[in-house]
């Protein structure tokens, strides 16, 4: 197959939001199935979002989200490489589900660089000493521990949380498709979070 449906061109460029050379090649590739040549870019997407991550990001948008009766609510700072992508719809979308995502999840911080290492410190007092109770031996310790703080940081940083729509994602990887999608960086600066309890 050479030749391209032109309608399909337009699909899979509005899908991907890649250029039409790599849209046309993914076409070609995939025998004109829209859903494998969308697969096939966000794969190779996927790998040129890693080359992205030390992008400088100097344009963005603050989002808010107020949930329910409006007991809860969120101001989030999204970042971008320009303002072009800071004013697309589906940067506006992103900006949205975070939002969501820190309302629903609570995190307490972007990602564990972020976290006080004090209180990394006594979560891992308190797993050692459970586990020491538990007559684990004094090289197992080590390894649970790290996995515990491991799944401590999926709950409380947002990168690593699973992502509230889709548990196979994190927030992390939900952000890399989203770099691959627009070719651009985009960070999370900061978040807030206001509840009235």
């Amino acid at each position: 197959m050479s030749e391209v449906n032109t309608e399909d061109l337009k699909n899979l460029r509005k899908m991907s939001g890649a250029g039409m050379l790599d849209c046309k090649k993914a076409l070609i590739e995939a025998k004109g199935n829209i859903e494998a040549a969308v697969e096939s870019l966000r794969k190779k997407g996927l790998a040129k979002a890693v080359r992205r991550l030390d992008k400088e990001t100097g344009a963005g948008r603050v989002f808010s989200y107020i949930h329910g009766e409006g007991n809860i609510g969120v101001l989030l700072q999204l970042h971008c490489e320009t303002d072009f992508v800071a004013r697309n719809e589906e940067f506006a979308k992103l900006g949205h589900e975070l939002s969501m995502q820190v309302a629903a999840c609570n995190p307490l911080s972007i990602s564990p660089s972020e976290l006080d290492p004090e209180l990394i410190e006594k979560e891992k007092s308190v797993y050692r000493e459970q586990l020491l109770k538990e007559g684990k031996k004094e090289e197992m310790i080590e390894k649970i521990t790290e996995g515990k703080v491991k799944k401590f940081y999926s709950e409380v940083c947002l990168n690593h949380q699973t992502y509230i729509r889709d548990n196979t994602k994190t927030i992390d990887s939900l952000l890399k498709e989203h770099i691959a999608k627009f070719g651009e960086n985009i960070t999370i600066s900061r978040f807030s979070r206001y509840q009235v309890s």
